[in-house]
């Protein structure tokens, strides 16, 4: 069994869907082989010289305790959490991912991703997303003291939530995709980032192709994707009681 998450956007600001997270990690997920994270598990990441954050020490150690049962856990970089990197990876338990990721089992194949690098109708988006993503910025912000990394994030924060509540968040271009899909073997694709779960069925080139979208958690409810060998499906998340 396999499961798949996205956008959970933890933080202190959370505990709601923190709780619902941990609570997942020690029960639940370890039902499964595998864990992908497909992105945004944080709201945001300002390094990994951060971990020692007793809010972000708690994720960490509950991942490592689900990844020392031994459930595998995968993990993308999302548009909120870029900067993860070796070190949270080693303290954590997980492996990051590239992304696309092609995972291939016995039964079927499957491309991850988070999502937002086919947005390309959100040129500003595209923009800043080519900025955080570049190595040489990246070692740029990492180099500023913690401090001034907090108030960036904050910014930037506050800029994509204002973003968001005047545009809300753009889909995948739909020309992108059917290249996207084309060049991955027309795979059944799982990503995140828009917050629109549903699924999709493309046909390109003639082939049927499923697009599974993930949900973002809520303080009340979160959601995975499972494949059990034979075919996906949601499953809700909820508080205990």
């Amino acid at each position: 069994m396999i499961l798949f998450v996205s956008d959970l956007h933890l933080s202190p600001r959370s505990p709601g869907a923190t709780a619902l997270f941990l609570a997942f990690l020690a029960g639940r997920a370890r039902q499964a082989e595998a864990l992908y994270i497909l992105g945004d598990l944080f709201e945001a990441w300002i390094g990994d010289d951060d971990s020692g954050d007793p809010f972000h020490a708690d994720i960490v150690a509950a991942l490592r305790a689900a990844a020392d049962s031994g459930l595998t856990i995968g993990l993308l970089h999302g548009n909120r959490d870029f900067l993860l990197g070796p070190d949270f990876a080693a303290a954590a338990g997980v492996c990051l991912l590239a992304d696309p990721t092609v995972l291939s089992t016995a039964a079927w194949q499957f491309v991850l991703s988070h999502g937002d690098a086919l947005c390309l109708d959100d040129a500003a988006y595209m923009a800043f997303r080519a900025q955080v993503r570049n190595p040489d910025w990246q070692a740029a912000l990492l180099a500023r003291p913690l401090a001034e990394r907090r108030l960036l994030a904050a910014q930037l924060r506050a800029a994509s939530e204002a973003s968001q509540c005047a545009a809300g968040f753009t889909d995948l271009q739909a020309a992108a995709l059917d290249d996207f899909l084309r060049a991955h073997g027309y795979a059944t694709f799982i990503h995140g980032h828009t917050h629109r779960p549903a699924r999709h069925d493309h046909i390109v080139d003639g082939i049927h192709v499923e697009r599974w979208v993930l949900a973002d958690w809520h303080e009340a409810r979160g959601e995975c994707l499972v494949w059990d060998g034979v075919a996906l499906q949601r499953e809700a998340i909820l508080a205990a009681g």
